[in-house]
């Protein structure tokens, strides 16, 4: 099964992890899942502050 992973230094998708874990965001079931990656890290710290503040 192909998964794919979000590259933070190059901003591309990668099929199968090429780069080293450091880099990456994923594993995803999909392409389009890797590609909302970022959103889906920022809605996270959004939501783990907004806890800490309550």
């Amino acid at each position: 099964m192909t998964e794919y992973w979000y590259n933070v230094r190059t901003h591309e998708i990668e099929e199968d992890r090429v780069s080293d874990w450091s880099q990456l965001i994923g594993p995803y079931k999909t392409r389009e899942e890797a590609e909302h990656a970022l959103e889906k890290v920022r809605a996270r710290n959004v939501a783990w502050e907004k806890d800490d503040d309550d």
